[in-house]
């Protein structure tokens, strides 16, 4: 039943990575093109755990981790530069 379900969210967060993928590519601003970088970042930590679900591994966790960290600083760092124009002050 596992597997199912497993397979169901994976073809779910697959659909919304390649939804975020689009609007990242055809944004009309670049407001939509950082919304759509933080929910592509989001969408593959949840491909990614979901995978390490699937296979009954402890080591896709780890890299989800790592990529939820550098995820958050990219969009952090993205809007500090639409809002000010520049990252480092």
């Amino acid at each position: 039943m596992i597997e199912a379900a497993a397979w169901v969210a994976l073809v779910a967060f697959g659909a919304g990575v390649l939804l975020c993928a689009w609007r990242l590519w055809r944004g009309p601003d670049l407001v939509d093109r950082v919304l759509a970088m933080d929910t592509l970042t989001v969408n593959v930590i949840a491909l990614i755990v979901t995978w390490g679900i699937w296979q009954g591994s402890s080591v896709p966790f780890v890299a989800a981790l790592f990529f939820a960290m550098i995820g958050f600083v990219s969009t952090v760092a993205f809007c500090r530069y639409v809002l000010r124009g520049q990252i480092i002050e």
